[in-house]
């Protein structure tokens, strides 16, 4: 699978944008996706899953109820709604395919079989 990850951009706090991640290769709807964003000096951290059907979704505290994480297999790719945007908000955000089955795994960046480029998101006035 390969993933292309997009969207990113400048925006001022409160702000809004989308990010997309276009898969390619192996049937997209076989695998579960995840967003994850990794600060400057910051470890990776997980965002927003969402399950292989797009009926189930999970996201950080950091998050939830700003961010919203959905899917389109018929156009093979997810989505990352960000809403409400504050400054630490700031980071390069990676999206990923994950084949596990579990969701307990979907909050674990070592769970995941692919990665796209990132993309930067910057919030700031």
């Amino acid at each position: 699978v390969q993933l292309q990850a997009y969207g990113g951009g400048l925006v001022q706090p409160g702000g809004s944008l989308r990010l997309s991640c276009a898969a390619s290769g192996r049937t997209f709807s076989s695998y579960a996706m995840g967003w994850f964003r990794q600060a400057p000096g910051n470890e990776r951290e997980f965002v927003a899953a969402i399950g292989r059907n797009g009926e189930t979704t999970y996201y950080s505290d950091s998050v939830k109820g700003r961010f919203s994480i959905s899917r389109d297999n018929a156009k093979n790719t997810v989505y990352l709604q960000m809403n409400s945007l504050k400054p630490e908000d700031t980071a390069v955000y990676y999206c990923g395919a994950s084949s596990r089955y579990s969701s307990a795994y979907y909050r674990i960046s070592n769970k995941y079989d692919y990665w796209g480029q990132g993309t930067q998101v910057t919030v700031s006035s």
